[in-house]
């Protein structure tokens, strides 16, 4: 089929579709975060929850960016192989960013959220209470939120790195 051939043009539109829903879906992620810890309460919770929801909806177009690459590969008549260094590479780049977002991030945000839904069911102080310091949920809720933004940092990161390794294919 070739670089040429229709078949592959359309499937690397929707690769490039993909991509952009998915990876455009979940880079600003981290202002949604900021706003939902600026708001705090409902309206946090709120945020926090529709923020989770679009990133397991963009999840499914991330995936299918690999499927779409895969395929790129095998359409391409032998112009490109697995063994290039900006195919194998690019694609351990984006194992381990599937990786890190399965194992870390994802865990972490289910987890802030549900601290957050605790809170949020917990209600003000009474009136009169003596502060005795934050409760243990807000605690627990900065130090997740600073591993997630430490990893959503490096998936950006291996982001631009796969995008260097398409555009320049070393």
């Amino acid at each position: 089929m070739g670089l040429n051939s229709g078949i592959y043009k359309f499937v690397l539109v929707l690769h490039i579709l993909a991509a952009i829903i998915g990876f455009g879906a979940v880079i600003l992620n981290g202002i949604y975060g900021q706003q939902a810890k600026a708001k705090k309460g409902t309206e946090g919770l709120a945020i926090a929850q529709a923020n989770f929801l679009v990133a397991r909806v963009a999840q499914f177009f991330i995936y299918a960016v690999f499927i779409f690459g895969i395929l790129l590969v095998v359409l391409s008549d032998d112009a490109w192989s697995f063994g290039d260094l900006w195919i194998w590479s690019s694609t351990a780049l984006y194992i381990l960013g599937v990786g890190l977002s399965h194992g870390l991030l994802q865990p972490d945000v289910r987890r802030m959220i549900g601290l957050m839904e605790q809170l949020v069911a917990m209600g003000p102080p009474p009136a009169g209470a003596t502060a005795t310091g934050p409760p243990t949920q807000v605690i627990e809720l900065e130090e997740r939120g600073r591993r997630v933004g430490l990893v959503s940092t490096v998936l950006d990161l291996i982001l631009v790195g796969i995008l260097f390794l398409m555009v320049w294919k070393p």
